[in-house]
């Protein structure tokens, strides 16, 4: 089993792999970079693992520096400061103004403070190596490529993106889901709801408004309408020549069961990621409102309770037990969150599958829920809890009857 946490990055191997058959020898130099980049980070990351507190506190202060498309962070030069003046160069802009708002969003919604919740510093290299197709977080600092201006452009241009990366530092200081199988395909999908929080925070979106996709703005610009995952629906994110289909499943019946390797993608954390990410997309907009407040507070308390060895169905009883206790048992956010994790095929330890799984309480067909079909539906589920009970009184009538008689 492993059980290290390895380097994350945005862009998964199993889609940089498919650029090594790229006919452009440009791009498939860049893809080879990049994982080879990827496999040093990696050991890079293993070797300070073994150092406690390797990230002083700084007051969650941003400092953002130039690697001159170099790969030593020692020889970058600073670009902007916390306290500085806006830089000249954009990408500095960008990834300084979007530290910020990930700093902002776990302080001012959950009142964390920055990834550690120790005022950990975050600080951000732009510009990291040559033409690197890839987004890296390595345990203390982001870093950026420049994407080859083919198929990824600047990973920078992305705020969700770059949230998605600071969030597995929130999960590295929280429950630590160990990065392989299903505890793995958790911390990937952790990073995916508050890297989309993040962006739909900094909007002011509504869940009915939200695209829910991760990465539309950096990988593959000259083809519109795709991302690199959706949260909405799982395994129809892109569907091109060049990469093929998206290889997501959307409910555990279609689980990818992967090598717990490097080349399995760690027991499929990238690909299984794709049900627990539903799960939340569709207690958010069963919810209704802001996702960031009711289903965004319930994930985030339930990642702060959960285990590093945690799979699926621990982490949906968690989440349920979680919504009983903030808004009520039985409410109509447990109960979103209930028919969430059924309509994905995960069920919820002590819960009958059928109690809810009621269709009308679902989103209708543009994506939005309104206020009828939310009632039909919680009515619905207390006739079935109702018949649930009625059935054990009867039961246990017929077995004092049949007691009766002897």
């Amino acid at each position: 089993m492993s059980s290290s946490r390895p380097i994350n990055c945005i862009i998964p191997p199993y889609i940089l792999e498919k650029l090594l058959d790229s006919a452009d020898g440009e791009e498939r130099q860049s893809a080879l970079d990049t994982l080879l980049v990827t496999a040093r980070l990696r050991g890079e990351r293993a070797v300070r693992a073994s150092f406690a507190g390797a990230a002083a506190p700084g007051d969650g202060r941003r400092t953002v520096f130039d690697c001159e498309q170099q790969e030593v962070l020692g020889s970058a030069v600073l670009a902007r400061p916390e306290d500085g003046p806006e830089a000249a160069d954009p990408s500095v802009n960008r990834a300084f103004d979007a530290l910020g708002l990930t700093r902002d969003f776990y302080k001012e919604v959950f009142r964390r403070n920055s990834i550690d919740d120790r005022g950990m510093r975050l600080d951000g290299y732009v510009h990291f190596g040559f033409r690197l197709n890839n987004a890296f977080w390595d345990g203390r600092e982001m870093l950026f490529g420049d994407g080859d201006g083919k198929k990824f452009s600047n990973l920078t241009g992305s705020l969700e993106v770059i949230a998605h990366e600071l969030t597995h530092g929130v999960t590295d200081n929280t429950s630590g889901f160990e990065y392989h199988k299903q505890s793995g395909a958790l911390n990937e999908s952790m990073s995916d709801v508050f890297g989309s929080l993040v962006k739909q925070w900094s909007l002011k979106q509504t869940a009915d408004e939200a695209d829910w996709l991760i990465g539309a703005d950096v990988w593959t610009p000259g083809i519109g309408g795709d991302a690199l995952r959706s949260m909405k629906d799982p395994g129809h994110a892109y569907d091109n020549p060049v990469f093929g289909k998206d290889p997501q499943p959307d409910r555990m019946s279609k689980f990818l069961h992967l090598p717990d390797t490097k080349q399995g993608d760690f027991g499929g954390v990238h690909f299984n990621s794709g049900i627990p990410n539903k799960a939340f997309y569709l207690t958010a907009v069963r919810i209704g409102g802001f996702a960031y407040e009711a289903a965004g507070t319930i994930w985030y308390e339930a990642l702060k309770a959960s285990s590093a060895r945690d799979e699926f169905q621990d982490f949906a009883g968690t989440t349920f037990q979680k919504a009983g206790e903030l808004f009520g048992v039985g409410s109509s956010e447990q109960s979103a969150v209930l028919s969430a994790w059924q309509e994905v095929e995960v069920p919820v330890k002590g819960v009958p599958t059928g109690v809810a799984r009621v269709r009308s309480f679902a989103v209708n067909g543009n994506g939005s829920s309104n206020g009828a079909g939310r009632e039909d539906g919680l009515a619905a589920i207390a006739r079935q809890i109702g018949a649930l009970n009625d059935k054990v009184t009867g039961l246990a009538k017929d077995v004092a009857a049949l007691k009766g008689t002897k």
